[in-house]
């Protein structure tokens, strides 16, 4: 496969002093507690896909920042999301992560029913009580809405619009289409390292070389660009090298690509991070998700999910293995060396280093953490 030449364009020096974080940043469990409460307590958080709960009473459950969240579908259309709780004696009404109310949500314990806009419509032997008012019992609404085809939902009070978090991004990706394609396979990880460990190694390439040799091989790892750190996602694109056609085991496309992509999206990747769980990875002819679930200041579950167009997923001999194989070699070895970035950075003899010049995405992100940390603790 030919080399292109790479053109290395000048960087911004760093500031004087520009260190990786201290540990505390990775292990402290009260650091770890404030970011819970105050960036995925407050921000929107990707909580899965629309077609999830594509259909009236289709449900889908996730936990956040210790709150039981079902996502599901009124039978007007409207995405809903309520707090996993009856407002009779505080049973969880779900207990399974996906499935598909019967026109209404039923509490197996006493059997309160709810309608699919959480509305109390039954409330077995409370006729008995004076003064009780089905309409001040309804379940307890949770923000939800949709982005192109992605769920968020925030469990801020007034929170302000999602497409204020999301800013130029809903324009940026339109052409993708996103919303029009479908769950191809899933894999779940569970990584023994910090959130913010995950989201560093995502934005940056310069361990690509020596850790992906393939994806180096596909994808120079110098190429392509980034843009400046916004206050809710950071992130850029990587270009394919000459002669591949995406990312994939062997740099084939056995697939169509998407439609509507310029010339020039043809033949990149964009990798871009959208506080606090989402990571977005836009190809040429799919989409990779990562959602990202932190467990402890040590853990985090990171659901993956390829998406592709309908009309390929409806091929007969559909097969994703090329570029799922190849992200969960990839992923594999991206979160092995988060662990033991995790593990090195909780040593007593851990002391922040220096940074490169082209380590300066990370930098900037280290300052948002660092800057969100003295807001909270004012």
């Amino acid at each position: 496969m030919s080399q292109p030449d790479i053109v290395v364009k000048p960087r911004d020096v760093m500031p004087e002093g520009a260190r990786t974080l201290p540990a505390r940043y990775y292990t402290d469990p009260s650091l770890f507690r404030a970011e819970m409460d105050r960036l995925f307590g407050r921000m929107w958080v990707c909580a899965g896909r629309s077609e999830q709960a594509g259909r009236p009473g289709q449900f889908f459950v996730r936990e956040i920042n210790g709150r039981n969240i079902v996502v599901t579908r009124s039978a007007s259309g409207t995405l809903r999301a309520f707090h996993n709780v009856c407002r009779h004696r505080g049973t969880r009404i779900c207990s399974e992560e996906v499935g598909q109310f019967a026109g209404s949500i039923r509490c197996p314990y006493h059997a309160w029913t709810y309608d699919l806009d959480g509305r109390l419509i039954g409330a077995p032997h409370m006729e008995e009580v004076p003064h009780f008012d089905k309409a001040e019992y309804p379940l307890l609404a949770v923000d939800a809405d949709e982005w192109d085809g992605h769920v968020f939902v925030t469990l801020r009070d007034n929170p302000p619009p999602l497409r204020a978090q999301l800013g130029d991004l809903c324009a940026k990706f339109r052409d993708w289409r996103m919303q029009d394609l479908r769950l191809g396979r899933r894999i779940v990880y569970d990584v023994r390292a910090n959130w913010k460990l995950i989201i560093q190694n995502y934005n940056e390439c310069l361990h690509c070389p020596n850790l992906h040799p393939a994806l180096n091989k596909l994808s120079h790892y110098l190429s392509g660009e980034n843009e400046p750190l916004r206050p809710t996602y950071m992130g850029g694109r990587m270009d394919l090298r000459p002669g591949v056609e995406t990312l994939s085991m062997d740099g084939s496309c056995p697939r169509a690509f998407l439609p509507g992509l310029s010339p020039e999206d043809r033949r990149r990747v964009y990798y871009y991070a959208i506080f606090p769980n989402m990571l977005l990875s836009l190809h040429p002819d799919y989409m990779l998700v990562h959602s990202l679930w932190p467990m402890a200041p040590d853990r985090t579950v990171n659901i993956c999910e390829w998406h592709f167009q309908p009309s390929e997923l409806a091929r007969e001999r559909f097969n994703p293995s090329d570029c799922v194989d190849f992200w969960d070699l990839t992923n594999r070895q991206d979160w092995h060396v988060c662990e033991l970035s995790q593990a090195g950075i909780s040593s007593p003899a851990y002391v922040p280093g220096p940074y490169s010049n082209r380590e300066d995405l990370l930098y900037a992100f280290d300052r948002f953490i660092v800057e969100f940390h003295q807001r909270s603790s004012a």
